[in-house]
Formats: structure tokens, sequence, C-alpha cells
């Protein structure tokens, strides 16, 4: 017999009785806010074109590293789930999640889809091998229907606004569309310049060439390439933009004279640069986006620390994007300064530094942001976008750092669907943590209040200039 699925109304909240009560309390005055999502890997076709979703295993399954990953780690190929465009058939592939769906128990991941499938499919039944169909059939039914197309779930989640993220390249065609359809869904863009700014991206020199070609710049020429970028800066803030987006490998920046950029520049720009080179480049682009920044008002966000790509068969075989980015130690303090040591005083920059090193929440990210004018604190962010990820980001950076130099919650996710599982879940985590502070006597009840509006809601939109 299928064992019963159900969502206990005080999942996440603390088990002592006092402080539940206080975070149940809190959390009604904010479950249903609307949802800020400013930092998405959501692709914009779905709103222009607005038609139906497949089936359950193209949209829960297959753009998600988070399952896919897990799967893969238990031995199961890529291919069987049909990853990246791999020919499988959709229901033998959800049936492979279904027999392993076990191996998710105690993950953020099992919270966030059971989530989607109790409340959007309203399924009452766990996910297991006999079920797999029932669940197969009940969803990919479920979004034939124009109550699961793409701008119609934007709506019922009570998505305020969400942000793509596109590199310069990118014609924004997705985005004109929207805007021409008359729909009133806010989905916008953020400016990701990796591909153009990171040496050791794949292609980077043709790159170079198509953003040449793009902006009618010269971008093997150092100002025309600053230009290009001021150029298309200015189109995606036009397309919406309020945003940057920077995924390098490490924090470190740099503040060279404009000679010497220009020299370095000069050997990078056709390939083969060494790594410590290379590293030099992304360290300088990095301070030249935050002039940009200050030109043009776009809130820049920095993800550094992952070692992109570590599984080199997968990433030969599949490309990016398939689970095997693996967390590296960071260092802030010595890496921000050169940027720090030009822009860090200044009130209209921002910078929202995110980490997969936790080590460096007390450390060194907090005490930066409880200081700098320029810097705010991303929350837990990937691996730590988790319940325990969350709790240890408020209590290592809340001391020093406070609640207000952070920007409250932002998921970072592929699969449309768990965007309100994450922020139901973010919303829960916060106000657990709120209510231990109102139990300790650390924090005023009316205040716990207000800061769970604004962890919720407030911060993040005032943050991204939203």
């Amino acid at each position: 017999m299928a064992k019963p699925l159900s969502l206990d109304e005080d999942r996440l909240f603390p088990a002592e009785p006092r402080v539940k009560d206080v975070a149940r309390a809190l959390y009604h005055t904010v479950k249903g806010l609307p949802i800020i999502s400013p930092h998405g890997h959501t692709d914009p076709a779905w709103f222009a074109l607005n038609e139906p979703f497949g089936n359950a295993a193209e949209l829960l399954l297959q753009p998600d590293h988070y399952l896919f990953r897990m799967l893969y780690s238990q031995g199961i190929a890529l291919e069987a789930l049909g990853v990246k465009g791999a020919e499988a058939d959709p229901r033998e592939a959800w049936r492979l999640l279904a027999q392993n769906y076990h191996l998710f128990r105690g993950t953020p991941s099992r919270i966030w889809c059971d989530w989607v499938f109790h409340e959007v499919f309203g399924l009452d039944v766990r996910l297991e091998g006999e079920t797999a169909d029932l669940y197969f059939d009940t969803i990919t039914n479920a979004l034939a229907t124009d109550a699961c197309r793409p701008r119609a779930l934007f709506e019922r989640f009570n998505i305020e606004v969400i942000a793509t993220t596109e590199n310069p390249l990118d014609p924004l065609t997705h985005h004109k569309a929207i805007r021409e359809s008359g729909w009133g869904g806010r989905v916008i863009t953020a400016y990701r310049p990796d591909p153009v700014v990171d040496p050791e991206f794949e292609g980077f020199t043709d790159n170079l060439d198509a953003l040449s070609e793009l902006t009618g710049e010269d971008c093997l020429d150092w100002q025309g390439y600053l230009a290009a970028h001021r150029q298309r800066r200015a189109f995606f803030k036009q397309m919406g933009a309020t945003s940057t987006d920077h995924g390098h490998p490490t924090a470190r920046t740099a503040d060279l004279p404009g000679e010497e950029a220009e020299r370095l520049f000069n050997q990078i720009k056709r390939g083969g640069a060494l790594p410590e080179d290379a590293e030099l480049f992304r360290a300088q682009m990095l301070t030249e986006m935050a002039r940009m920044s200050l030109e043009d008002g776009l809130v820049m966000q920095l993800h550094p620390g992952s070692f992109r790509n570590h599984n080199a068969m997968l990433f030969n075989r599949f490309g990016r994007d398939v689970g095997a980015d693996i967390p590296l130690a960071t260092d802030y303090v010595h890496a921000l300064k050169p940027l720090l040591d030009r822009f860090g005083n200044e009130p209209d920059l921002s910078l929202i530094l995110f980490t997969l090193d936790e080590t460096a929440y007390a450390r060194e990210l907090a005490p930066l942001a409880g200081h700098y004018p320029c810097l705010k604190l991303g929350p837990a962010w990937w691996f730590h976008d988790s319940p325990e990820g969350m709790r240890r980001f408020r209590r290592m950076t809340t001391e020093t750092a406070g609640f207000y130099n952070t920007v409250g919650f932002n998921d970072d996710t592929r699969a449309f669907l768990s965007i309100p599982a994450r922020h139901d879940l973010a919303r829960r985590v916060d106000c657990g943590f709120l209510a231990e502070l109102v139990a300790e006597h650390r924090l005023e009840e009316d205040e716990a209040f207000e800061l769970a509006q604004d962890l919720a809601y407030n911060l993040a939109k005032r943050a991204y200039r939203l």
C-alpha cells in the first residue's frame, strides 16, 4: 500500500513548544507575501512563448542538477535520465527517480519536491517505485492544462518579479517578446559576463569576436572592449536588468594602472593565457565592473568559490551544469581589498557577496559587510540553500553584520516549480530563528514581526533595486 504524503503545518519550526508558537505566528504574517526572485536560472522562453511544459521528467528532473547529481552519485547514468538532451524515455527516466527517491531522505531536495508534489499537483501518496506511473501521469496530464502554463503558474505562485540570467552575447529576444505580449508578469534579465571576461571560459576568443560583431566595437582593443561592455549593460538595463552576476573561481580583485591593464588584455585576448594571467584578468574585470556599476547603477553579485565542471568526463560529454561544480575554500579579506580600496566607501555601489565556504561567514564576510557601505551578504547559496545552511548563515553573520547588511532570500534554481517551495522553506527557517531570539529575550516580539517581513520580502526588493 502506498504511503501517505502530507506536509506538517509546523515543519522546520523549532521543536520547543513556546518557540514554535512564536515561529508559527511570525510565519502566518509572511507566508502569503509576493515572491521576489532576483537571481534565477529559469528560461525566459517559458514566459515568452507560454507553451505547456512537456512532461514530469522534462520539467522536474532533467533541469535540476540537485536531483540528477544525487542519482549519478549512486551509479545511474545521466543518459538514462535524459539530461542535456540525451535520448531517454521520459516515463522510464521518471521511474528511475521514483525508485531511488529514498536517496533524498533528509535533503532539501526532498523538502522542495514534496512541496511541489503536494501543493501544486495535489498528490497525497509518496513518490516511490509503485507510484511512479501515478505521479508521471498526474503531473504530465496537469501540465497539459492552461492552469499549468508558465504564466499561469507565475501568477499562481504570487511571483512579483523574477530575474533570469543571460550573457552579453544574448540578444534577449524572449525578453523583448514578453514585453511586447502585453502580459503583466515582470520577468527581467541580469548581466552575466563570464563568457567574455574569463579567459578560461570555453570559446573565449570566439566570444570576443562575437561581442565585436554585436556591438560594433573592436573588442580586441582594450578601450573598445570596455566600451562594448558598457553598451551591452545599457541594453540589458533597458530590458529591465537591475543587477550583474559574476561567477568567478575566486573573489580576487585587482586595480591595475591603465597601461598595465591594457598590456594584460593584449596577453590574453587571443587565447592561451597562463592560469595566473587569467586569474589576474578576472580580478581586474571585477574592479572594472564595479566602476561601471557606479556609472549605471546595476547591483553587482559575486558568486566565487566553485571549481566548475570538476568531472572532466561529464563536461566533455554534456557540457556545463551537470552537478559537478564543487565548493572551494575562499578568501575575501585580501582578495577584495584592491576593489574596496578603490570603491569600498561608495554608498552608491552595491556589491552582494555569496559564498560556498561557510568558514568565511563569521571570520571574513560578516565583518566586511558590517563595515563597508558598498557590501551586502547574500544568503546561503546552492549547497547551503538548505534548512541547516540557512540557520548557520543567520547564526554566523547576524551578531556582526546584523540583518540589514544581508539581502533576505534569493533562490538559485533551474527548476521553476521549486521557487515557491524554496521561499516557503526560507520563510519558515527565518521565522524559527527569529522566534529563538524572542524566546531568549534577545529580540522584542514586535521587532521580530517587522524583521520577518523584511527577510521575506523587503530586503531583497531593496537590495536589488526592484
